[in-house]
């Protein structure tokens, strides 16, 4: 059987990552446990996690060319991602991220985007015959938002999916929103871009009647434990996720949103993919690391059923 073919245009960074009691205050110095360095990127993570699953995927990116951008190549090469999109910049250094996570899994995460605010039209243009090929284009916000915009207005012309996770959290005009064939925004994402503060299931259809204004067909709001509001018919349901203990919740939403496209890309109807997405998501989040957290479908069998 054919796989499903998505298309994810992103960044890629290099995750420095130190395990803290606490999370630092303003001028405070902690002294950490464990430190990792693990490939991240919201992009490069959505990607992994969507291979990882089965999706045939091709990831669009820059990267330095550094030893930070050869390994970022190298890994997604052995994730079976198309890697003949990403472009090797001889300018720009490429993305680190340091974050901070505490013993309760939660995080603060600083970026230094290098490369990946180089990501340009052209770069995506190159990919314009795997874009009109495929059935799910998933995009985010860490490369320059005209860059976004032509690739999901490419996609949408085409007949493709896009699915857009806005984080991080910025305005986006509805051109942009138009395009989009499903919006993933967190709680602080979705009051950013509604100025709507998600609570229940009320504000969720309130915030959502604000977005579908703008153009936005289908709206997911995650809520982290509490799982995700699926807006459709005027109703806010809320799809529960599965409780865990979580370890490290720094690319938990990644998780979500690579495997919401790898469903949608598979034709699965819009409640199911959620449900399916949830449980990615929070199976990353009993492991430390943003792409080594990205489960593999076995995986995700025996969490399910455990």
């Amino acid at each position: 059987m054919e796989k499903p073919k998505i298309v994810v245009v992103g960044s890629s960074n290099t995750d420095m990552v130190i395990k803290l009691e606490r999370l630092p205050g303003p001028g405070e110095t902690i002294l950490g446990e464990d430190f990792i360095m693990a490939a991240g990127g919201k992009g490069a993570n959505q990607a992994v996690a969507a291979a990882r699953l089965g999706g045939d995927v091709t990831f669009v990116a820059r990267v330095g060319a550094d030893i930070f951008g050869k390994q970022a190549i190298q890994n997604f090469q052995k994730e079976g991602i198309n890697t003949d999109f990403i472009v090797m910049d001889n300018k720009n250094p490429s993305g680190v991220a340091l974050i901070f996570v505490d013993k309760k899994g939660e995080n603060t995460i600083a970026v230094a985007s290098g490369a990946n605010n180089k990501l340009s039209k052209q770069d995506v243009a190159a990919a314009k015959q795997k874009i009109e090929s495929a059935n799910v284009m998933l995009l985010q916000l860490e490369t320059p938002l005209e860059t976004v915009q032509y690739a999901a207005r490419l996609a949408s012309e085409a007949g493709v999916k896009v699915v857009l996770n806005p984080a991080p959290a910025r305005e986006l005009d509805e051109t942009l929103l138009r395009t989009i064939t499903v919006l993933t925004p967190n709680e602080s994402e979705t009051e950013l871009l509604t100025g709507i503060k998600v609570e229940d299931e009320e504000s969720a259809i309130r915030a959502a009647e604000v977005l579908k204004e703008k153009g936005v067909s289908e709206i997911i709001i995650t809520m982290g434990a509490k799982g995700s509001f699926l807006i459709r018919d005027n109703k806010a349901i809320l799809i529960p996720t599965k409780e865990i203990n979580a370890v490290d919740t720094t690319a938990a939403g990644d998780a979500f949103n690579g495997a919401l496209s790898y469903a949608l890309a598979k034709k699965e109807p819009l409640d199911k993919a959620v449900r399916f997405a949830n449980l990615v998501g929070a199976l990353s989040a009993t492991k430390l690391g943003a792409q080594p957290s990205m489960p593999t479908y076995d995986e995700l069998r025996s969490f399910s059923n455990a």
